[in-house]
């Protein structure tokens, strides 16, 4: 197992659990029969042969010098790992998202491979809903994210496909579990092992390490981050989960980008700040400096592999100052974009190679910290993490199911007790918010406040 994945297994804990996880909506077919999930159930569980991925269990021991190495169930249990569920009455959003909080809380059991789907029906609106976890150590949410993909179509009529723990021929396929097994989450350690021969890439390093710890001294945005301020969210967290998600349409956070001459992912990010800020002030906890959060971008490989913010591989991270301490809300997307920009250009002016040393030696306190016990000594690196994923852009079905939205749930950890990542579907930017349930109470009203943002950014913008 190579060190970046062992590292999410020598980082978890009872109180910090590394698995990422996807809950994703349906609409049944019109017609659709009584028992229709239950046939969906158990067409998924007819699996011939499972795909390789789905069946790597990690172990340690005498055998493998004490270090975490992977291995093929051979008494893989295919009931254990895919349920079937049902949700108490009435039935709500509510009731589903409160089974997913309980089911991100635990941990995936090591002596077993790192996944876990559960569909879920009793919807009071008839919809189906289908909760997967995997461990981070198998995949990251773009990974995860391609994956799910794989076996969707635009077709509504298509009711042949398979689920997607099952091995079958195909280039879609393939790729996507090729990417999934070089988990983007070990990109960094690749660069870093490259950055050991000598090559002008290489000889660069020494340079690019001197500016970003320059920027990173001056406050400036950069890979790395030396002035966040602790906040309510930097604090030891327990194992208890709370997901919330909600999606809205991705027109909305365009008009405004357009009016203000900003990008997409800048509106999201503002519609983050403002709503951490409100949150914050209603709990007394905003602190007079600005909120940093580490965003991973992507790499335009056609710009002479300049960073880009939206979209592609996220192979690099900027850190971003999100104007918590602004009133205004134009002010504090400005002042977004305006980071994102620099960090982009401080990006751009560096190699790929040297973009994913950067952003892994940035990310390193964020691993480092909770695996030494050290958050509440030292301050935050950063105080979330904000992340874009790109999903899909047409409309997809599951066997003539027709998706309605796809939401992800993330890591919180030690020192960072909440975690917010959105990715777009067709023609809206689904959110999904997961916070440990103690250290960040009522994280649901978080909701509430994005949706004001996004109204007083329309508003600031002049497109209400």
């Amino acid at each position: 197992m190579d060190p970046t994945s062992a590292a999410f297994l020598y980082a978890e804990n009872r109180q910090m659990p590394m698995h990422v996880g996807g809950l994703q909506l349906f609409e049944k077919p019109e017609g659709a029969p009584r028992d229709y999930v239950r046939q969906i159930y158990e067409q998924m569980s007819e699996v011939e042969e499972m795909a390789p991925l789905f069946l790597k269990r990690p172990t340690r021991g005498i055998t493998t010098a004490g270090q975490w190495a992977w291995t093929q169930d051979d008494a893989f249990d295919l009931e254990y790992h895919f349920r079937h569920s049902a949700l108490p009455k009435p039935g709500r959003v509510r009731e589903l998202l409160e089974l997913c909080s309980r089911l991100h809380s635990t941990r995936l059991a090591r002596e077993r491979p790192l996944w876990e789907a559960h569909l879920i029906e009793g919807m009071r609106d008839g919809r189906v809903a289908l909760y997967t976890k995997m461990h981070h150590s198998l995949v990251d949410g773009i990974s995860a994210m391609r994956l799910l993909q794989s076996v969707m179509t635009t077709d509504p009529d298509k009711r042949d496909m398979p689920a997607m723990w099952a091995a079958r021929p195909g280039k879609k396929t393939e790729k996507a579990r090729d990417e999934a097994e070089h988990s983007l989450a070990a990109v960094p350690l690749d660069a870093m092992r490259t950055a050991l021969g000598i090559t002008a890439d290489a000889a660069g390093l020494p340079a690019a390490l001197v500016k970003t710890l320059r920027s990173g001294l001056k406050n400036e945005t950069s890979a790395l981050s030396l002035y966040a301020p602790r906040t309510m969210f930097n604090t030891t967290i327990t194992g208890s989960r709370r997901f919330a998600a909600q999606g809205w349409p991705i027109e909305r956070l365009r008009a405004i980008g357009k009016a203000s001459g900003t990008t997409l992912n800048d509106v999201v990010l503002a519609m983050c700040s403002g709503a951490i800020r409100t949150y914050l002030i209603e709990h007394d906890a905003l602190p007079d400096s600005g909120l940093v959060s580490m965003v991973p971008v992507g790499l335009n490989a056609k710009q002479s592999q300049s960073a880009s913010g939206e979209g592609g591989n996220a192979v690099g991270a900027v850190m971003v100052k999100l104007g918590t301490e602004l009133h205004d809300p134009a002010d504090r997307l400005a002042a977004i974009h305006g980071s994102m920009k620099t960090g982009k250009e401080a990006l751009g002016s560096m190699t790929q190679l040297q973009i994913m040393a950067m952003s892994a030696l940035g990310m390193a306190p964020s691993i480092v910290t909770p695996m030494l016990r050290l958050h509440g000594i030292i301050r935050p690196p950063f105080n979330l993490i904000i992340s874009n994923v790109p999903g899909p852009r047409s409309v997809q079905y599951l066997n003539g199911a027709r998706m309605t939205g796809t939401y992800p749930l993330s890591i919180p950890i030690n020192g960072m007790a909440l975690n917010i990542t959105c990715n777009s579907y067709a023609d809206d930017m689904d959110f999904g918010l997961t916070g440990c349930r103690r250290s960040v109470p009522h994280l649901q009203r978080l909701l509430t406040h994005l949706d004001d943002e996004l109204g007083a950014l329309e508003k600031a913008a002049g497109v209400a």
